[in-house]
């Protein structure tokens, strides 16, 4: 306990102290001339005030909530697929061989570049995101899921088959379990990594989500918008980490401390 409330409070003291010298960058001459330095960073306070004004006023849950369904859609599908496709492929080997050069390729095709591409095929709303994250998200659990189960231990494999077990039970009593850590360890990023794919498709086209709302602060040269947009968007994604935290405690509760 006291070593978690020591965590904690070191946490809360980086953040503290970046923004005091945040806060002096913008209001004192100790870093140069600070109407420069809140041209281009704002100012901690109107960030933090900007914040409240969107959830008092209520404007920004709508924002949220577009962010929160394509994010949530996009890692549900891609983690399925990568799931799927990742245990499929590590337990053929010939399979994977054939196509480990187009999963390759697609892997290195920037995602960037396939945002204007998705937003031709399923038009502006939120499918065009969907399909973005779900292709930063796919390939993360995909890869994670395939060594996962390539990593089985070989004398636990070796006994379960003594044992009698068919394909069926290896799979929920021995590959499953294997490679349950890296679906875990692959979740954690994935699930910033399907926010990211939501927010750039809407920085990029769309009428409503946060990236529409960075946007809009950006065309404006509203640096406090943008770094508000920022501040909310960080919140987010920790809060959606921190639910995958607990579900992944609650599923791995057998490994033990």
């Amino acid at each position: 306990m006291t070593s978690r409330f020591a965590l904690l409070a070191c946490q809360i003291l980086v953040a503290a102290v970046a923004l005091m010298l945040w806060h002096l960058a913008s209001t004192t001459t100790l870093f140069g001339n600070p109407k420069t330095v809140a041209f281009f960073f704002a100012d901690p306070v109107g960030v933090g005030t900007r914040i409240v004004k969107w959830f008092a006023d209520g404007s920004i849950w709508f924002h949220l909530w577009i962010t929160l369904v394509e994010s949530v859609l996009a890692f549900i599908f891609g983690a399925l697929g990568g799931i799927v496709f990742g245990f499929w492929f590590a337990r053929q080997p010939r399979v994977a061989a054939v196509f480990d050069p187009y999963v390759k390729a697609a892997n290195a095709l920037p995602r960037v570049v396939l945002a204007p591409i998705f937003a031709l095929w399923f038009g502006l709303g939120i499918w065009s995101k969907v399909a973005l994250g779900f292709t930063l998200v796919f390939f993360i659990v995909f890869f994670n899921v395939y060594q996962g189960v390539k990593e089985v231990s070989q004398p636990v494999l070796a006994n379960a088959r003594m044992l009698g077990m068919n394909e069926r039970q290896l799979l929920r009593h021995v590959y499953w379990p294997s490679a349950m850590s890296w679906v875990f360890s692959s979740l954690h990023t994935s699930v910033g990594f399907a926010v990211v794919g939501a927010v750039v498709g809407e920085y990029l086209g769309s009428a409503a989500g946060l990236g529409y709302l960075i946007q809009q602060a950006e065309g404006v040269f509203d640096v406090t918008g943008v770094f508000a947009g920022m501040f909310v968007l960080m919140a987010f994604v920790l809060s959606v980490d921190f639910v995958m935290t607990r579900v992944e405690q609650r599923l791995l509760a057998w490994r033990g401390t």
